[in-house]
């Protein structure tokens, strides 16, 4: 990417099978040779749930990601493997990530709250990444529900969006405020994807501004084997928006 407009972008195909040909590492970033370990913690919602979470913060930082995961009702959690992946990789390109189970899920107090309770998890899962990263740019990911959710979140400290095979359906896409925000976004959308499809996300989002659309080549909602390109673009992304 050259550069983030204020416009919905679709990036050309010849430009989408470039980038997706890199390994799972990012190699065409710097890499840390130690990004140090796993750590647990935990966060208070503002409704008075107590979330369980887990953050890696390589030596050298320059943006915290937020992982949000997929639907809790059919088995998503915070390391679902394009989670894991995410969670895995970023590192390696000197971005932080912290990754928490909504509430109801593993240790997570709560129940589950049909993606409208979510939306305060998320928007405290930011806040717990800034007071982490103090004054790193916090990015928002999320994969799926996750992306639903987190692309109906704005929060003060966010500076950009990243929707991973986002069905666009938690809320009607028109009031999801990262399509209307100038922080930029990037949508990740499968080739395959069974519940949006390329054709139906660019048509859905058109209106969007300062958005980028990128197609993962040969991936289905689910991502299997196609989880590198996600990280690989994911940090590529970030890494952009934190130089620009």
């Amino acid at each position: 990417m050259q550069h983030l407009d204020r416009a919905f972008r679709i990036l050309p195909v010849g430009f989408v099978a470039r980038f997706f040909n890199h390994k799972r590492t990012v190699p065409f970033l710097a890499m840390n040779a130690d990004v140090g370990s796993p750590q647990m913690t935990s966060f208070e919602t503002s409704d008075g749930h107590i979330l369980e979470a887990e953050y890696l913060i390589p030596p050298e930082i320059k943006a915290m990601a937020v992982l949000s995961h997929p639907h809790p009702l059919y088995g998503g959690e915070m390391r679902n493997n394009v989670v894991q992946s995410l969670f895995e990789c970023l590192p390696q390109a000197s971005i932080g990530a912290l990754r928490y189970n909504f509430r109801g899920v593993g240790q997570s107090e709560g129940i589950h709250g049909q993606g409208k309770s979510e939306t305060i998890d998320a928007s405290d899962a930011f806040t717990r990444a800034s007071q982490l990263a103090e004054g790193i740019p916090i990015i928002s990911v999320g994969y799926s529900f996750g992306a639903d959710v987190s692309l109906s979140v704005e929060h003060s400290n966010l500076a950009a969006w990243v929707g991973v095979a986002s069905p666009l359906a938690l809320l009607e896409p028109e009031q999801m405020p990262a399509g209307h925000d100038d922080r930029p976004t990037l949508l990740l959308v499968p080739q395959h994807d069974q519940y949006r499809s390329p054709e139906e996300a660019t048509s859905i989002c058109r209106p969007w501004v300062a958005t980028s659309l990128l197609v993962i080549d040969g991936g289905d909602h689910f991502l299997m084997g196609r989880t590198g390109p996600v990280s690989d673009a994911t940090a590529a992304f970030i890494s952009e928006v934190v130089a620009s």
